[in-house]
């Protein structure tokens, strides 16, 4: 049966930037595999597919592929899908999403023809699940153990894995050139990350715009894409990080993330930390979307 889709690039303001995401609107009928064919038929960073809600009064329910899996939770379709839910309700009222991971709360504004904004609650605060072997994640990105390390005026904390529903490895680095400079070495993954799918996200406080405050860069093994533009759930599992690594005062603590500039497809994600006295009470990711592509799929 035809099924209409959208494309949307996410965590930019421009079209043709950012991570572009597809949405398919009426996924009725389909089972597991059958999205995941259509996930790797897109073969997009992510496809969500938006199926009506469990419970009365929640928006949707989503299910999300990247190319080789389904994920609980993700970030840029979570911001993608609230802003195109947005557009096609005509409204700027919140709403709860129902993804794997749990609830989530959107909070989504209109910002003219095919574009807007979206601010979610992270439906799980980042867990600490362990530091990482130093010298195994600097063979896997090319380096010498020396290179791993935030580099003078950062952080000491060093890599360790985070999750906010996705686990990644964050890996902190002196500056932009070095995150840049990173080669993945999927020979030497599982020594430094474990078995399974694994993806590392890699952060310096070194952005190119004086006014952000993160670059980042994540690659991965196992998600059917080996570097990703834009990764909210990441972002999400930063919080965690940057929770242990600096001294955060109480109240609201912005971050403007940069990603995907060296893939030539810039984003901007905005994690902000809700610290009440020295504990993360609560986190939110907020970036912008906008509609570049509406089809339909005949699959």
């Amino acid at each position: 049966m035809p099924r209409p889709y959208v494309i949307l690039d996410v965590f930019t303001s421009r079209p043709l930037a950012g991570n572009p995401l597809a949405v398919v609107l009426d996924p009725s009928g389909l089972d597991d595999a059958a999205m995941q064919a259509i996930a790797r038929e897109f073969n997009l960073s992510e496809t969500v597919f938006v199926q009506p809600p469990d419970e009365p009064g929640h928006r949707a329910s989503l299910r999300i592929f990247t190319p080789a899996r389904e994920l609980p939770f993700a970030g840029h379709p979570t911001v993608g899908t609230a802003v195109l839910l947005s557009l096609m309700d005509q409204s700027d009222a919140p709403f709860v999403l129902e993804e794997k991971v749990g609830l989530v709360s959107c909070r989504p504004r209109r910002g003219g023809e095919g574009r807007g904004e979206a601010v979610f609650d992270l439906p799980e605060l980042p867990t600490h699940q362990g530091d990482l072997d130093i010298g195994a994640v600097a063979a896997s990105l090319g380096f010498s153990r020396e290179r791993i390390g935030a580099g003078e005026g950062g952080p000491a904390l060093g890599p360790g894995r985070y999750s906010a529903g996705v686990p990644y490895a964050i890996v902190p680095l002196p500056d932009r050139a070095t995150v840049d400079q990173a080669v993945q070495d999927p020979s030497r993954w599982q020594a430094a990350y474990g078995q399974g799918r694994q993806g590392a996200y890699l952060v310096a406080f070194d952005p190119v715009d004086p006014g952000h405050h993160l670059y980042a860069r994540m690659i991965s093994v196992g998600f059917g894409i080996p570097e990703d533009p834009a990764t909210g759930s990441a972002a999400a599992a930063l919080a965690g990080y940057l929770m242990a690594a600096l001294d955060l005062p109480d109240g609201p603590n912005r971050f403007v993330i940069e990603q995907g500039y060296a893939m030539g497809r810039p984003s901007e994600i905005v994690l902000t930390l809700h610290v009440e006295a020295g504990a993360l009470r609560r986190a939110e990711i907020a970036g912008t979307a906008i509609v570049v592509a509406r089809g339909t799929l005949l699959a």
